[in-house]
């Protein structure tokens, strides 16, 4: 969970998590939805998938035990190099330090490093690690090295005065500390979306994703992309005529919601939305789910958010208040 995030975002996830999956064998034996809806607002869902497959094969072949030798986690589903450094050491006391993007970026201003990253880069700064690491406890160091990089040394406006290591910080004594190591050129690309919000006695329209690609086998509203050029509703009815074989008889805006991934930014348009006539649907693709229902469902965040608003919207028509 603490990949690409903070402690401070990860800790209520953490806490549903164990309270939903108190130990390897709860997880185990879940079925993958409600693993992933657990995971809901975490993103980068693969994670959750390998973990889920990582602790089935804990059960079926350690009886339970997480292995406590490199050898025995790489063979574990998304345990690369830095997650077992860090199982290993954290659990088990193995003299193995850990290489994070905190830690990767002590290292280089320590150093005065200003080359980029990449394979060749990361041996050598593992290299330096190795002679650094305080082999009778590598927990404490490695846990130190990657709290220093997250509150002291940070990407942005790093706290050198009260650094417990500044007395040896070549970029520091070069005044170099803010350009160490060199920030990364970001083209956040920007999308726009459309969706139907198709309700029919009670019940909306749901659909999943493909098994593989982004948001792999997570549900959604129907919807997609619009193209260049073209206009939001007329996106809607091109997109749902591609996905559902329907017509639209009539939509309204119903809110925008803007969500951002790693690389590229959302802007959703949910419609509220009326189909001609309501084709027969692929129950394996396809559902209609009660308002109450969509939470057992795994939805990106964005799809998320739209949820929030149908229930918010219930509730006030429930008080009479006015939306």
């Amino acid at each position: 969970m603490l990949q690409q995030t903070t402690v401070a975002a990860v800790v209520p996830y953490y806490e549903k998590w164990l309270g939903i999956f108190p130990d390897v064998f709860a997880l185990a034996r879940a079925p993958l939805p409600r693993v992933l809806k657990a995971w809901e607002g975490l993103g980068y869902y693969d994670r959750a998938r390998r973990l889920h497959q990582a602790a089935r094969i804990v059960c079926r072949e350690f009886d339970g035990r997480i292995p406590d030798t490199p050898e025995g986690l790489r063979g574990l589903p998304g345990f690369g190099p830095y997650i077992s450094a860090a199982v290993l050491s954290l659990a088990y006391g193995r003299p193995l330090a850990v290489l994070d993007a905190n830690v990767r970026r002590v290292l280089m201003r320590l150093d005065r490093i200003r080359g980029g990253s990449g394979a060749a880069a990361d041996r050598a700064l593992r290299r330096r690690l190795d002679g650094l690491l305080d082999r009778r406890r590598p927990s404490a160091f490695n846990q130190a090295m990657m709290e220093l990089g997250a509150l002291t040394c940070r990407p942005r406006n790093p706290r050198c005065p009260a650094c417990p290591v500044q007395s040896f910080c070549r970029a520091f004594e070069a005044g170099e500390q803010e350009v160490i190591p060199p920030p990364k050129k970001r083209r956040s690309q920007k999308i726009a979306t459309v969706v139907g919000i198709i309700e029919s006695r009670g019940r909306y329209l749901i659909q999943k994703r493909p098994p593989s690609g982004l948001l792999a086998g997570l549900w959604e509203f129907p919807g997609g992309k619009r193209e260049k050029g073209e206009r939001l509703e007329a996106a809607l009815r091109r997109e749902l005529k591609e996905e559902l074989g329907a017509e639209v008889e009539r939509a309204g805006l119903l809110l925008k919601v803007r969500h951002a991934y790693t690389h590229f930014l959302v802007d959703l348009y949910a419609y509220d939305t009326v189909l001609d006539k309501i084709p027969p649907f692929d129950r394996r693709r396809h559902r209609w789910v009660a308002r109450g229902g969509l939470k057992r469902y795994p939805f990106p965040s964005g799809s998320a958010k739209i949820i929030r608003f149908l229930e918010g919207r219930a509730a006030d028509h429930r008080h009479g208040r006015n939306v």
